[in-house]
């Protein structure tokens, strides 16, 4: 199919002569079917994580925003932020030494930073080795603990879904108060709205430990962050688990795609299955 003197080419009459296989219209519909069902449940369970976000954030917003519109209620404080959690540094295994990469653990980094209506994060783009976790400053992150992205792309923030690590462009947040995270999460997105206000257009372009330190929050009683927590938490529980479940599709709609036009798979029997899973 070559041709040209001095550098080979496909031409559009090459193209046209390359046997290409492809299924029936009708298996092509079916095909479609299939994997358009999956896709619906995954968009399902996206806007079903945006309601619940949403419901959390509006409750966040009625307990420990408005209440303090005419000053703090009694039993409240006003202290530093950095005074109402635990910082956790991160940092970046050797990228020259192989053993250290492709393992089991995730290792967040801004890429991985998830929709903020899906407020957690439960997968990561590399993985690292028990090895190259003991030969960095990297550690493993409790779920439940918040993230920050503090410079590169400054201000994300997601709640960690699944024990991992993270690399030094990041915070680790433990909240000292309330045992789900939630909290503390939704804490920090109101922290980095006041640090975007407080850059006045200019570039919002790091954190560091003094930028938490030089801010204040107000701080209500532990008993009304757990009592929060425990309001909330049927919400949180729900957006972590259609998060995995989006993910789990996701990975059957990829893994049926080649299968499917190829005919490894009998079209009928993969109906059923899709129809069941959504």
């Amino acid at each position: 199919f070559l041709s040209g003197s001095t550098r080979p080419k496909l031409t559009q009459g090459d193209i046209k002569r390359i046997p290409v296989y492809a299924p029936l219209l009708s298996q092509q519909k079916a095909i479609a079917h299939i994997l358009g069902t999956l896709d619906d449940k995954i968009e399902l369970n996206r806007k079903m994580n945006e309601t619940l976000e949403a419901m959390g954030r509006a409750v966040f917003k009625e307990w420990f925003v408005d209440v303090t519109a005419k000053g703090l209620p009694r039993g409240w404080k006003t202290v530093p932020f950095d005074q109402t959690v635990e910082i956790i540094g991160g940092g970046t295994p050797k990228t020259s030494v192989a053993e250290y990469w492709d393992g089991n653990i995730p290792w967040f980094s801004v890429v991985d930073a998830p929709r903020e209506h899906d407020v957690f994060v439960v997968d990561t783009e590399k993985k690292i080795t028990q090895e190259g976790l003991e030969n960095s400053s990297t550690q493993i992150l409790p779920s439940g603990c918040t993230i920050i992205t503090a410079r590169g792309t400054v201000g994300k923030v997601a709640l960690v879904g699944i024990p991992m690590a993270m690399n030094q462009s990041c915070y680790g947040l433990r909240g000292r108060v309330g045992s789900q995270g939630i909290y503390t999460y939704f804490a920090t997105r109101m922290l980095v709205n006041e640090l975007r206000k407080r850059a006045h257009g200019s570039v919002f372009d790091t954190i560091t430990r003094d930028t938490l330190a030089g801010v204040e929050i107000s701080v209500p009683p532990d008993s009304l962050v757990e009592k929060f927590e425990v309001h909330v938490a049927p919400y949180f529980e729900r957006i972590r688990n259609n998060l995995f479940e989006s993910r789990t599709l996701a990975a059957i709609r990829d893994a049926l795609l080649p299968r499917l036009i190829f005919g490894e798979l009998r079209i009928r029997i993969t109906e059923k299955f899709a129809e069941g899973s959504a």
